[in-house]
């Protein structure tokens, strides 16, 4: 734990209200599992939340790492509305301890000065929707840990008409995580691998801590789910773990939930493991479908068949992907007035393709802009 001065009247400072206080005098953080128990001064794991004048505070609020204009399907996100754009940020700080961490420059930060960048929430959903966004996504680092400024920035898309993504571990309490997922049309879940002792030696984290979350969002909301698996070799790849992974994603989650097995990259603690090979995202997307998963992906890899959305009935391909690149688009459309959106058609068979979907997809494609505010 980091002691230092702070104050509700700091810039950058907002209270919070998923904590409370204990019989020795210390505060206990209720936003995720961790329970983080803090004196005054002491901030959580996460670095961002922190006791200050006995509560607990988010001490990063408007502030973040940097803003882009990503493919939505980076998110990875293949069947919420293909082919769009969205503007993504994040803070610094984590709530997991991953050895395997992909943004740990980010996410590992322990240097506000990291945070060169000040938004609003309203002024990031204005400049989302000046740059053509479709939706604003809380990534790179896990928006529980910045709860309040993602929820107040989902607030001001609503209000001009633009959807709201969270990329998550799914690492959140009960209460917390019901007042976040109000707000939030889709989200992406990082189900990191399926075992306790992958979660606990790699993570730091607990692997029935995700699942509550997973089935929550699946059985509870309305919000648009997309799974990700990140395999790494020799840790979480072997067959029978990805077999009991994909028959629990199909029992309680649903078989029409996407699952995206994504390649490894060494990094971090971790840069003596080698990059996943091809074959065995290949091996794993086959495993899945065989147990009846409609949507498997394979990611961060030059994988045709593997970025391809099928058809789950007639099994034509309905989206060609080339990366983030739509190569072809073979949805038809007919409006879904209960969610408020259009529902992709077969054209080829007229079976229903799960996802939300625009009257005609994105034309974003793979490119990268940065934005500066």
């Amino acid at each position: 734990m980091i002691k230092e001065v702070l104050s509700l009247t700091s810039p950058n400072v907002v209270p919070t209200k998923h904590w409370h206080l204990l019989d020795d005098g210390r505060v206990q953080c209720d936003i995720c599992p961790r329970a983080c128990r803090l004196k005054e001064g002491q901030r959580g794991l996460c670095f961002v939340r922190a006791n200050v004048e006995n509560q607990v505070a988010l001490v990063s609020y408007g502030r973040s790492s940097g803003f882009a204009i990503d493919p939505i399907e980076k998110k990875p996100l293949n069947h919420f509305y293909p082919g769009s754009s969205v503007l993504s940020f994040g803070t610094a700080g984590c709530n997991s301890a991953c050895k395997f961490c992909q943004n740990w420059d980010i996410s590992k930060s322990r240097e506000m000065d990291k945070l060169m960048s000040q938004a609003s929430p309203e002024r990031i959903a204005q400049e989302a929707k000046k740059s053509g966004c479709k939706s604003v996504a809380f990534t790179y680092n896990d928006p529980v840990v910045f709860h309040e400024y993602a929820i107040d920035t989902a607030i001001a898309c609503k209000e001009i008409g633009l959807q709201s993504v969270a990329v998550t571990a799914g690492y959140v309490c009960e209460a917390p995580r019901a007042e976040f997922y109000q707000y939030m049309d889709a989200v992406n879940v990082d189900l990191k691998a399926f075992t306790e002792e992958f979660y606990w030696k790699l993570t730091g984290t607990h692997l029935q801590s995700v699942l509550d979350t997973l089935e929550y969002l699946a059985n509870e909301t309305s919000v648009w789910l997309e799974i990700t698996t990140l395999l790494i070799p020799d840790r979480n790849d072997g067959e029978k773990e990805i077999h009991e992974l994909a028959e629990w994603v199909a029992n309680h989650v649903g078989l029409y939930v996407p699952l995206h097995f994504s390649a490894f990259h060494p990094d971090y603690k971790m840069m003596d493991v080698p990059h996943t090979p091809v074959e065995t995202l290949r091996r794993a997307r086959r495993i899945a479908l065989s147990h009846g998963l409609k949507y498997v992906y394979t990611g961060n890899v030059h994988d045709e068949e593997g970025d391809t959305t099928f058809c789950h009935q007639c099994h034509e391909p309905l989206i060609i992907r080339d990366w983030y690149q739509l190569k072809y688009y073979g949805l038809e459309k007919s409006v879904d007035k209960s969610v408020d959106n259009t529902v992709g058609i077969c054209g080829n068979c007229g079976a229903s393709c799960a996802g939300r979907y625009d009257v005609k997809p994105g034309h974003w494609g793979a490119k990268r802009e940065q934005l500066f505010f």
